[in-house]
């Protein structure tokens, strides 16, 4: 059916809502709504290190420390299809 990550943040795709959108409306099977919306990035020219500013405050909420989550993201987040060929 879906990644059970989005490959762009990590989100777990629990749920269809989550996904994002290809071109002509379609649900992605890559990418979670809000990194992903008719077949595009919202932000394109997004680092990866800037990715991880992003989801770390949103780990935090959930109960995480931030240096786990800071743990978790740089040792994940380069394995996910975005991350795989950038050099960003």
């Amino acid at each position: 059916m879906f990644n059970n990550v989005c490959q762009s943040c990590g989100m777990p795709l629990t749920d269809d809502k989550l996904l994002g959108t290809e071109k002509g409306g379609a649900a992605s099977k890559d990418y979670c709504v809000y990194c992903y919306e008719d077949g595009r990035f919202k932000q394109p020219d997004l680092t990866m290190e800037a990715m991880i500013e992003i989801c770390v405050p949103h780990m935090k909420e959930s109960g995480m420390k931030e240096e786990e989550a800071r743990a978790i993201l740089n040792a994940h987040l380069p394995k996910l299809k975005r991350w795989q060929f950038s050099k960003k």
